[in-house]
């Protein structure tokens, strides 16, 4: 049974730890990989990325697997949550071996953040090593193949999309091989994800089914008031879309490296514009390799990259649905919930 989520890629855990309140609107999001690791390889293509230990990705670097992924909002401040998840997995004893004790290890922890500074009103009001061990303690604690939730939690607490209320949305598919593709994205991003002529979501365009449209009256007053809004909110000067897309399939680090390219096409299609000097747009991939791709050529893995892709757009989609509005004092986001309500999507 699969629950259109990360976690259909058997092994895969996902923990958040949100905070709100008291000046606060932000948190961490945690991907951890099965005992052993997992392949991973990342591909950044916004122009201001706040990240750690991406290059160590590199496939002609030595390290081969990961133990966990961290997302983070509080831009380059709330990198230090990769701290909490290091101190975790090094008392697991999970890491790259680096001496004869199995406790001499050195976890291998790749992050990126999306900038949220301000967004509670405070802005020293960010993520930080206790942040990380509380998500990834959540995702341990988590069942295998558990519902994640999406919308703002983690770090899509204090995220934006334009004008909209953004969040975390994942979502997956089973290949007719079998294999499964799945994505994970936190939706911070400086373009739109709204066709101002239509009021319809891009990436809806892109999913297959027909698409309802907004009723022009429900249009028109919604444009009234992401235009109030907008006049009261500082424009963002940092934002970012991140995602993790992974797969079950077995993949070396340089098809993974592959496969992280092709999903920011997902991106692309529900977000735009994309891949700007202000963004730090960054896929990370990841692969359990439990089962072999389906044929031994290399166009094999093509499947994978088109699949790869539409989850991510799907996912970006489930996070701006999923989002609620925000009205505080760092700012009002209303949702497309609140703007929309059930009238656009998929049919």
């Amino acid at each position: 049974m699969t629950v259109d989520a990360l976690t259909d890629v058997a092994g895969l855990r996902v923990g958040h730890a949100t905070r709100s309140g008291d000046g606060r609107l932000t948190g961490t999001t945690v991907v951890l990989a099965p005992e052993g690791g997992a392949v991973a390889a990342v591909d950044v293509r916004g122009g201001g990325p706040g990240t750690k230990e991406t290059d160590a990705l590199d496939p002609r670097n030595v390290v081969q697997k990961v133990d966990a992924v961290v997302l983070t909002g509080g831009s380059a401040y709330g990198l230090d949550a990769a701290s909490g998840v290091m101190a975790w997995l090094e008392e697991q004893g999970r890491g790259v071996r680096v001496g004869p004790d199995p406790g001499h290890v050195v976890p291998v922890v790749p992050a990126a953040c999306v900038f949220d500074l301000g967004r509670g009103g405070d802005f020293r009001a960010r993520p930080d090593a206790a942040t990380g061990r509380a998500a990834v303690e959540a995702a341990a604690a988590s069942m295998q193949g558990a519902a994640v939730h999406e919308g703002c939690v983690g770090a899509g607490t204090g995220a934006v999309a334009g004008q909209l209320k953004g969040g975390v949305g994942t979502a997956s598919a089973v290949l007719d091989s079998g294999v499964t593709v799945a994505a994970l994205v936190v939706v911070n991003a400086a373009g739109s994800v709204l066709d101002p002529e239509t009021g319809v979501l891009y990436g809806e365009l892109f999913q297959g089914g027909r698409v309802r449209y907004p009723e022009e009256r429900v249009h028109e007053a919604a444009r009234r008031r992401l235009a109030e809004v907008a006049s009261k909110n500082a424009p963002p000067p940092l934002n970012t879309t991140l995602a993790v897309v992974a797969t079950d399939a077995d993949l070396t680090k340089a098809q993974a490296q592959k496969m992280a390219g092709t999903a920011h096409d997902g991106i692309a299609r529900a977000v735009r514009p994309v891949h700007l000097l202000h963004d730090g747009d960054t896929v990370f991939a990841l692969a359990t390799g439990t089962r072999a791709l389906d044929g031994a050529g290399p166009l094999a893995l093509n499947d994978v990259l088109a699949a790869g892709a539409d989850v991510v757009t799907r996912a970006i989609v489930r996070a701006v649905r999923a989002a609620g509005s925000v009205d505080g004092p760092g700012g009002v986001w209303p949702s497309y919930g609140e703007l929309y309500g059930e009238s656009s999507g998929q049919r």
